[in-house]
């Protein structure tokens, strides 16, 4: 009996080997990628002690301390006033006493992580907005000087925003917008519109035009058609674009340092000021730095099927 014949790879498909190398090596990008993000996760679940020590510890006694001193300010206190004191009412407290101190109040982390919340969703929404209005009107109807235009968009994104950081100080101080949600708001709207533009453009190319023009033949005007054809059809490239936009608004720094102090200001520039006994509590730092992972990491888990067809295939084939 003639056993069937193995399948020759095509001229253009990898083999058996090669893909082994491959994924291989795809495995070990990401297992060094980890290690940092590992490291600074295991990092606040220490003590303070422990996060410093030399040389590192790979296993160490699990501890809240890092999160506890991260949400609480601290006062340093006497023996004799520890001792006189009354028993802790809570858990928490009880491990800021034992570090020798009391709790004074709550640390202003809490507040800097809204605020990063309606800043960088807040910009990612309008630059969407705008962003996708923008493409479809450049994908659709003759603009005049259309090339040109989108050159000009994107241009925004080769100057270092770091270039332009004191005039737009000194603009924001002359209209009164420093340290204020809207000032940082729009700012992040404007740097990521270009961004925006450009890959839903992309996107809005690749939907046939066949399917408004059905939809305006049954009765549909222009913007119906865009909000139940286009919309739903550039989904995908919505999901991605949302995703590199909000990235950068949520890791910006250079902007939020410079333009806020107080009211209005981010977790990335306060997070390094975070200081403990002695110099910075890394504890409490990488605790911030694990918080301030999550929304990022779960917005990109909720579009990651989005995500991934996005950048391979784009929204639709004609």
């Amino acid at each position: 009996m003639n056993r069937p014949a193995k399948p020759v790879p095509g001229p253009l498909e990898p083999r058996p080997w090669t893909r082994r190398i491959a994924g291989f090596l795809v495995i070990a990008y990401a297992v060094i990628s980890l290690i940092p993000l590992a490291w600074i996760i295991l990092t606040s679940f220490r003590t303070p002690e422990d996060a410093i020590s030399y040389p590192p510890k790979v296993i160490a006694e699990p501890s809240l301390v890092g999160y506890v001193n991260l949400f609480t300010t601290r006062t340093r206190v006497t023996p004799e006033q520890m001792a006189a004191a009354p028993p802790a009412s809570s858990w928490y407290e009880a491990l800021i006493r034992k570090q020798g101190m009391f709790m004074a109040g709550p640390s202003r982390f809490f507040d800097r992580y809204v605020n990063s919340l309606i800043v960088g969703f807040g910009s990612t929404f309008l630059a969407i907005v705008l962003g996708t209005m923008t493409a479809y009107a450049l994908s659709r109807f003759k603009v005049p000087g259309k090339n040109d235009l989108l050159f000009f968009i994107l241009s925004t994104r080769m100057m270092p925003p770091i270039a332009i950081a004191i005039p737009v100080f000194l603009m924001y101080r002359e209209v009164g917008l420093n340290d204020t949600y809207l000032g940082l708001t729009l700012l992040y709207t404007v740097v990521n519109l270009s961004l925006s533009v450009w890959l839903l453009k992309g996107f809005m190319d690749e939907i046939p035009r066949e399917y408004e023009e059905a939809a305006m033949v049954d009765g549909y005007s222009r913007f119906q058609a865009f909000i139940k054809i286009v919309l739903p059809q550039a989904a995908t490239g919505i999901a991605t674009t949302a995703i590199f936009c909000l990235i950068f608004a949520w890791n910006e720094y250079a902007f939020a340092l410079l333009l806020t102090s107080g009211n209005a200001q981010t977790a990335p520039p306060f997070i390094p000021t975070i200081i403990g006994e002695g110099g910075l509590d890394w504890a409490a730092m990488a605790a911030g730095t694990t918080l301030f992972l999550l929304p990022v990491l779960v917005f990109t888990v909720l579009l990651r099927k989005q995500l991934l067809r996005g950048i391979t295939f784009g929204a639709i084939r004609k």
